[in-house]
């Protein structure tokens, strides 16, 4: 069918930052999760689901047919939402208990995670050599946030099946994010706070996820498992907690950008606003049940409307931008279109 035609061709012309959709979905859903909605994060998950799906089959097909494409968008920081996201959704079906599928999503992404990360540090390599003095969007903290998406499955999988060895490359790669984190913020154009289309969301939302791992580090600790001594539980506490609030600082001079300067357009990197949004709720409910400090729970419950709110908003943009481009892509009987039928005459 045409129509179906004019949106396989919209598909085709994704840009590898849509992945940030399912990232934002698929926290929201650990959100919801945490916070007791688990129908709406059931929901959540689900939708999340079937993207990752659609998106990892257009990641193969791409890898097979287009090479030479599928080399250049992987070696963007954006390609490392297919880690961020996948680690996820892998830390959400553990909650339900589904471990083997938590399992394979953390062979997935173990896997992905160094070949996707050397493209981008090569991109960023030329970025320097043929841009001197020249600095990059938010997008590049992606390169944290994919290491700490795989300390968060990593701890809660050490937890959920009792396990030692998880948690120790666990911590090992929370640390490791940190380092990059601070690599990045040397590279990152200060002037996206202002100006950027989305993904400067993302500083903030690099350092929330470092505090959703700490977090989870925290609480693999309990139960079975004696992981950290006395010295080394309350470096991680203070550490979990100083990236707690060094992130909501950023969500304020991030609001209060978006406030004396909006950018009302619709651009995809929009969904790179909204996962920074949850993962900043769900970091302060996971801290405030690692760390006990019950006062957290309240404020993190707020965040999380602000974060669904957030994503409704951009979830009715991107549809609306989806309908306007099929129907600016033509086909008969669509509104502006160039192959619309013309009037025949009187009968």
């Amino acid at each position: 069918m045409p129509g179906s035609s004019s949106l396989r061709a919209w598909w085709a012309q994704r840009p590898p930052a849509a992945g940030a959709a399912v990232l934002a979905t698929g926290i929201l859903s650990v959100g919801l999760h945490l916070a007791g909605y688990e129908t709406l994060s059931r929901v959540a998950l689900a939708l999340a689901g079937a993207a990752w799906v659609a998106l990892g089959a257009d990641f193969v097909v791409r890898l097979v047919r287009e090479r030479e494409r599928w080399l250049a968008e992987a070696g963007t920081p954006a390609g490392l939402t297919a880690v961020a996201a996948t680690t996820v959704l892998g830390t959400r079906v553990s909650a339900l208990g589904w471990q083997s599928l938590a399992w394979a999503s953390l062979a997935l992404s173990a896997v992905l995670w160094p070949v996707l990360l050397t493209g981008v540090a090569r991109q960023v390599v030329r970025h320097l050599a043929g841009h001197r003095g020249r600095r990059m969007p938010g997008d590049v903290f992606l390169c944290c946030v994919a290491t700490q998406g795989l300390a968060v499955l990593g701890a809660t999988l050490a937890k959920a099946e009792a396990m030692t060895w998880p948690a120790y490359t666990a911590l090992a790669l929370f640390w490791l994010g940190l380092v990059l984190y601070v690599l990045m913020l040397a590279l990152f154009d200060w002037r996206q706070v202002t100006e950027g289309a989305g993904d400067q969301w993302i500083a903030g939302g690099a350092l929330a996820v470092s505090a959703f791992a700490g977090a989870r580090l925290i609480a693999a600790d309990r139960g079975e498992l004696y992981l950290w001594n006395a010295d080394d539980r309350g470096a991680l506490r203070a550490m979990t907690v100083a990236l707690l609030v060094l992130s909501l600082c950023w969500y304020a001079v991030l609001l209060a950008a978006e406030v004396f300067r909006p950018r009302l357009r619709y651009d995809v990197r929009r969904w790179a606003t909204v996962f920074p949004m949850g993962v900043t709720a769900a970091a302060m409910l996971s801290v405030a049940a690692a760390v006990r400090i019950p006062g957290l729970k309240g404020p993190g419950e707020v965040l999380l409307w602000v974060a669904v709110a957030a994503w409704l908003a951009v979830a009715v943009a991107a549809l609306a931008m989806v309908r306007r481009s099929v129907t600016a892509s033509g086909f008969p009987g669509s509104p502006g279109s160039t192959r619309s039928v013309r009037s025949r005459g009187p009968r």
